[in-house]
């Protein structure tokens, strides 16, 4: 029993006037993030929500965004985040934001070769130029509460690790990770924190939508799992407990980094 009445049950529940309180990691907390449909994006944003957090969920396929609609703590909204006048509106949408997570991209499959103008000009605006947008949208908001945790989506597949067939996927998560580093640099003494996530092989719904559009899906299969050194892929769930932890203030001393969950596969 501690002052006050007060007795620590665990990390989350608490006992106040003998009745069992349950506290999130993320209570009280406005959060925004992009791609919530499916996958990571899906998967952080039920975490998030799970964890206390108000959180509001965007992807463009209105269709399975309507899934979230019956999770406690999410609301859902249809946004083109590559759209600069629809990223503008969300912003105003929200008096403030404690969290702006990232997620929106898109995996190109080849080398140099085979990367066309519009193939590249179709990741860089998806992939990089989406960030860009809602950050500077949101920024704003954080800088005048002298608060904000921003957390953008990269790979390991970027400046970390060189990949066969992932040319400008990989060029785009490097351009992450360096918007990453950036915005932590410019702002770290006015309360705001950027960090990236930098995953590896995660079993989501894109990944095996790719898998199954190879002239031999089988065959793909085997070539993703044969890099595994786990023997596994990642799941999304795996990514969206780091996740939780970047938007908590259990976090609150990291800022700028690479956040790596690839299971070694860098290694």
């Amino acid at each position: 029993m501690h002052a006050g009445g007060v007795h620590k049950y665990s990390s989350t529940d608490f006992i106040i006037c003998g009745e069992r309180c349950t506290m999130g990691r993320l209570d009280g907390k406005v959060i925004v993030l992009s791609a919530a449909a499916q996958g990571i994006g899906r998967a952080a944003a039920i975490a998030f929500a799970k964890e206390g957090a108000q959180v509001t969920a965007t992807d463009i396929n209105g269709e399975k965004l309507k899934e979230l609609d019956s999770v406690q703590g999410i609301k859902t909204k249809v946004v083109d985040v590559t759209k600069k006048d629809q990223v503008e509106a969300l912003a105003k949408e929200h008096e403030h934001v404690d969290v702006l997570f990232n997620v929106a991209g898109f995996v190109h499959h080849g080398s140099v070769l085979d990367c066309e103008e519009a193939d590249w000009d179709f990741t860089m605006n998806t992939n990089v130029r989406s960030m860009y947008l809602m950050c500077k949208a949101f920024l704003p908001k954080m800088l005048e509460k002298k608060s904000g945790n921003i957390i953008n989506m990269a790979s390991v597949a970027s400046s970390i690790k060189g990949v066969v067939n992932r040319c400008v996927y990989s060029t785009s998560k490097a351009a992450v990770i360096g918007l990453t580093k950036s915005i932590a640099a410019d702002f770290i003494d006015k309360g705001i924190r950027c960090n990236c996530v930098c995953p590896g092989t995660v079993d989501t719904p894109s990944l095996r939508g790719r898998i199954q559009a190879q002239p031999d899906p089988e065959e793909a299969y085997k070539a993703f799992m044969a890099r595994q050194k786990t023997g596994r892929m990642c799941t999304a769930e795996e990514v969206a407990y780091l996740c939780v932890y970047l938007a908590s203030d259990e976090s609150a001393y990291v800022t700028g980094t690479e956040q790596i969950i690839d299971g070694g596969w860098r290694l």
